[in-house]
């Protein structure tokens, strides 16, 4: 007898003890973060998206991705996602062993509660985004006119020299501006720059002679398949986008806060750029 009630209080004990255990498990200690975009683009093979939140001022991953889906779901650490402040995404390479965030940081914002607005105030402030361009071919004038100025697109105020008339904001590290025309088989790249008042980083369609010191570009030379040179740039689309740097696309990135329409009026005629924000990528993250 007495044996039977020492097994039973000892079965008790461990369904006692089993119960307490499953109380303590039911403590998760994950949480799961729901990220919801709009606007922004896949990546090309070689890089990804990195999510980030801001933990005591320190940035621990939430995962990285290649879907730019509406929306989609990680799993964190419950306690780092309950205190962190600000969520960030970033663009990283797909083989990274640096553990740190690349400067390549596209959009951010602080939780309020237990969402964030997220959005590229990060990269820069493009409320007020303007500028103007200019239709000449300095690169095939050698010191005076050919009268051919409609085969070129020059950014700024035309003059001896030109002068930059941008209304940007100056770019983080890992940002640049790029320079587009839209041509017969798609988008011409007149070259990357992060100022405005000097020569963009490339010429790869324009004439032998030194261009002026602002970005642009005569369309001459080493013409692509379906593209017929020189080009008239009269009544063609020209883009200012904002690129990551480096970059393993040869098309646009998303963010082109100005886009033109370049008229028939050549230099000194100036031709302006419209805003075009809703190109900036938006989203909010749910906690």
């Amino acid at each position: 007898m007495i044996k039977k009630m020492f097994l039973a209080i000892l079965a008790l004990g461990i369904f006692a003890t089993s119960c307490s255990s499953d109380d303590d498990n039911s403590i998760s200690t994950t949480a799961e973060l729901t990220l919801n975009l709009n606007g922004l683009e896949a990546l090309g093979n070689d890089y990804v998206y990195e999510g980030w939140i801001i933990v005591d001022g320190a940035p621990v991953s939430t995962g990285t991705f290649t879907s730019v889906a509406a929306s989609q779901t990680f799993t964190v650490n419950a306690a780092q996602l309950a205190s962190a402040t600000t969520f960030v995404v970033s663009i990283e390479p797909a083989v990274d062993p640096d553990p740190a965030p690349a400067d390549t940081k596209i959009l951010a914002g602080d939780f309020s509660g237990d969402t964030a607005s997220i959005d590229t105030g990060i990269v820069g402030d493009f409320s007020n985004a303007a500028g103007a361009f200019f239709l000449r071919t300095p690169t095939d004038e050698s010191g005076m006119n050919n009268g051919n100025d409609e085969n070129g697109v020059w950014f700024g105020t035309p003059g001896a020299p030109p002068m930059p008339n941008f209304v940007l904001p100056m770019l983080p590290d890992g940002w640049a501006y790029e320079g587009w025309v839209v041509g017969d088989s798609g988008p011409l790249s007149t070259g990357t720059f992060t100022a405005f008042n000097l020569a963009d980083n490339a010429a790869p369609f324009s004439g032998a002679s030194a261009g002026p010191p602002v970005p642009g570009e005569d369309f001459f030379m080493n013409e692509p398949v379906g593209e017929t040179f020189p080009l008239d740039i009269r009544g063609r689309t020209v883009v200012i986008s904002i690129e990551p740097v480096p970059d393993d696309s040869p098309a646009p990135f998303v963010m082109k806060p100005l886009v033109g329409v370049a008229g028939v009026d050549l230099a000194p005629a100036l031709h302006d750029f419209n805003q075009n924000l809703m190109s900036l990528p938006t989203g909010s993250v749910t906690r």
